[in-house]
């Protein structure tokens, strides 16, 4: 990248300055940013001539000076052609700092990454939820791992890192990590981060970025058909555990809210809406979007059964949700007592919510969006793409339009 590249000696006036000399000034402007040095001489301004830069005259002292700014000029030259030649980033003040011999100030990729982390956390429940915590916390382990394994060193400083860097490290990833597709973009993406703040801030007048085009994976939701929900709701466990489990799960598929928003459910977000019927009234943890639910039977069955649970009421909640691995672990269970062929987990619900309870019945995707509270339209879209049903139906309408009008004749063989 070609950055422009200026420099003029300048006199710099103190304030209320009458008369005698003045400090004269080296100013070095790369792509419009500017950085001054002194060179700790002085000049008259009636001697000074301010477009050249030079002192005025041809006495014998004028020349010697004049030669003495011209060695400086060179000497600002070569800086600027060190620094191209050691292919390093080239602004206002690295090319001050190569001419004056002063050490340039690192800025180190780890400790930047891991004062991120530590903001991000004190912001826990004020726009960052605890999962997204623990995501940049495995990032950050990730990267340092990497540059271990390929550096050898514990840190790098950010003006290192180039379009080798990420895709080494992605490398590192697929192969070494052994990570998926879909999760090595995603660390590389909380990486990426990192690097937006180091140029926000000037650290980095270039995107490593520019020229590496991931693409994630198409995945295919897993979600319960009809015939399987209708298994589900009726089976009875003799452990009222598993019951529970069960019933916390179905409400998620009659309402599509994630496991985290289950648990922070209280009365508060129990209310009558609009229609004048019952709704969940709430905010999704992940992206702080509403997400406004009218509750269908199945759901308001399943919340009037456990109104006054001990474990519910103690905590101020609508329902006594388990750990999140303690869910997952009993809907295993609960999988192969209903011979579901599936690897059952709970975020599993919000996918049967989206598809077999609301879409396969005619539910805009407008609406299903909105309900669940996703911030882009396209996101809900992944999951009518999954409905051969709902291919089925609107194909349907078009196979009317196209509907012989008449019955052919049928024409007998010869």
């Amino acid at each position: 990248m070609i950055k422009t590249f200026f420099f003029i000696f300048f006199l710099k006036k103190p304030k209320n300055y009458e008369e005698g000399p003045v400090p004269i000034y080296l100013r070095i402007t790369v792509d419009g940013k500017r950085s001054e040095i002194s060179i700790k001489r002085e000049a008259d301004p009636n001697d000074w001539n301010s477009k050249a830069g030079r002192l005025n005259g041809k006495s014998e002292s004028t020349r010697h000076f004049n030669a003495y700014l011209e060695t400086l000029q060179s000497k600002l030259y070569d800086a600027h052609q060190a620094l191209i030649r050691d292919n390093k980033m080239i602004t206002a003040e690295t090319l001050k700092n190569r001419y004056t011999g002063a050490s340039e100030k690192q800025r180190m990729l780890m400790e930047i990454f891991q004062k991120h982390n530590d903001e991000v956390e004190a912001l826990i429940d004020k726009g960052f939820a605890a999962g997204t915590v623990e995501r940049y916390k495995t990032s950050l382990s990730h990267t340092r791992d990497f540059i271990k394994w390929k550096f050898r060193i514990s840190d790098i400083d950010i003006r290192e890192i180039g379009h080798e860097f990420i895709t080494d490290y992605d490398f590192y990833l697929r192969s070494v990590r052994k990570c998926a597709n879909n999760t090595v973009i995603k660390y590389i993406k909380n990486f990426k981060k990192i690097i937006r703040i180091c140029i926000a801030n000037g650290w980095l007048d270039k995107d490593p970025f520019v020229r590496y085009k991931p693409k994630l994976t198409e995945v295919e939701r897993n979600f319960l058909s009809t015939e399987e929900l209708q298994v589900l709701t009726k089976k009875v466990f003799v452990m009222d555990r598993l019951n529970q489990v069960k019933d916390i799960f179905i409400f998620s598929c009659y309402t599509g809210l994630a496991y985290v928003d289950v648990t922070k459910l209280t009365p508060s977000n129990f209310v009558i809406g609009i229609d004048g019927k019952h709704w969940i009234k709430t905010h999704r943890t992940k992206t702080d979007t509403p997400s406004n639910i009218p509750l269908l039977p199945p759901a308001m069955e399943i919340l009037n059964k456990y109104k006054d649970h001990p474990a519910a009421v103690n905590k101020g909640r609508l329902l006594p949700v388990l750990s999140n691995q303690r869910m997952n672990s009993y809907l295993k269970e609960i999988a192969i007592a209903c011979e579901i062929q599936k690897d059952l987990t709970f975020h599993i619900a919000r996918h049967t919510f989206a598809t077999t309870v609301t879409l396969s019945n005619g539910i805009s995707l407008e609406s299903v969006s909105k309900m669940l509270g996703h911030k882009n339209m396209r996101t809900t879209q992944h999951y009518a793409k999954i409905l051969d049903k709902k291919v089925s139906q609107d194909m349907n309408v078009l196979f009317k339009k196209f509907k012989p009008k008449t019955k052919l004749k049928k024409v007998a063989n010869k």
